[in-house]
């Protein structure tokens, strides 16, 4: 019986939250915490997936075409596009779900178990295309986000199908450049709070993207990728006052992503500078955007207070984790320090290198 392990790590922003979607620039990294999928063939036309972790267990019948999906099925979604493309199931698989990345937390775990399956189908059947780190990501990107017209973007994708540290540039010529394969004194701390998704992305989304046509149609030449800081004040002019957060932000933080891009570019990595830009990163989506909560703040505080470079909250906001840069030699200090301010977990992780085949 044919056996197949497909790997797939989370993910942490290091730069860009809430830009994808705007067609602006992200920094992001894959972590070393993962979703397993262990398959092995059975003599039946199903798909029994169990899912350890969650006490679930799901059986689908291999032929099925899902002409209609139920919200954030993505099991269903991405077998329907990855159809299109001649990923066709013949046979049936058992299948066990691990994982070590914490649920609901900001570091994707649905988008990692989502490009582990997706690899996994693609290994057991094929499809007529070129196999790639960026095909897989964007199988995921199509499955996840078109399927189900859901707000969010493509970094979640990318950043664990290629690995590493990647600058994807989410505006047309769409490009994702490995920019880096190793980050000292990384921490993620988990708050225990769940993030809201759907809603609060949408909500975040829609007034961005509003506030910019203002913007665009009384300046015809309005380029939102070379707006700079201070071209703020004659933008926001034409703009009603509850809409001028969403525009500032989206400004603010795609000049701390260039600069960070910037120092990624450098031989040596500058991890205070690097964390100073996070400082700034984090203060725009915690007072523009209002994106986090009172246990993240405290997180926050305690990590600096305790001698970390930077910190910020992680992806959609309202709950989650964040991720914290420190001197390798002090990560020990600042992870006990997140924990005594609460957070459910913290802990030091290191670059990984993208989904893979084991």
């Amino acid at each position: 019986m044919r056996k197949i392990i497909s790997l797939a790590p989370g993910r942490t922003c290091l730069f860009g939250d809430h830009q994808d979607y705007l067609g602006l620039p992200v920094i992001a990294c894959a972590i070393d915490r993962d979703i397993k999928l262990t398959a092995t063939q059975n003599t039946t036309n199903v798909f029994k997936l169990n899912m350890v972790d969650i006490n679930e267990v799901r059986i689908i019948d291999i032929n099925e075409t899902f002409p209609n999906l139920k919200p954030r099925d993505y099991f269903a979604s991405s077998l329907r596009v990855l159809r299109r493309h001649g990923c066709i199931p013949t046979l049936g698989y058992d299948i066990t779900v691990t994982g070590n990345i914490p649920i609901n937390s900001g570091t994707s775990s649905s988008s990692a178990l989502l490009i582990a399956w997706i690899n996994f189908l693609i290994t057991a059947f094929g499809v007529d295309d070129e196999i790639t780190p960026e095909f897989i990501a964007q199988m995921g990107y199509v499955s996840e986000v078109l399927e189900h017209g859901e707000p969010g973007g493509m970094m979640d994708h990318y950043s664990i199908s290629m690995g590493n540290i990647v600058h994807i540039n989410t505006n047309e010529p769409f490009r994702c450049s490995i920019i880096g394969t190793d980050l000292k004194g990384l921490i993620i701390g988990v708050s225990g709070v769940p993030k809201e998704t759907i809603g609060l992305i949408g909500e975040l989304k829609n007034n961005a993207l509003l506030a910019i046509d203002i913007v665009k149609q009384n300046h015809k030449d309005f380029d939102l990728n070379a707006t700079e800081n201070e071209d703020l004040k004659k933008y926001c002019n034409f703009l009603p006052d509850r809409l001028i957060p969403y525009f500032e932000a989206a400004i603010k933080n795609h000049q701390y992503t260039k600069l960070a891009l910037k120092e990624f570019q450098k031989p040596t990595l500058d991890l205070k500078k690097i964390g100073e830009l996070m400082n700034g990163h984090h203060a725009v989506l915690r007072d523009l955007l209002k994106i986090t909560v009172p246990k993240i703040d405290a997180m926050i505080r305690a990590a600096l207070n305790s001698g970390a470079y930077g910190a910020k909250i992680v992806g959609s906001g309202g709950g989650g984790c964040i991720v914290v840069i420190a001197d390798p030699k002090n990560q020990e200090r600042v992870v006990q320090s997140i924990l005594e301010a609460g957070a459910k977990e913290a802990y030091a992780v290191g670059i990984d290198s993208g989904a893979r085949i084991l």
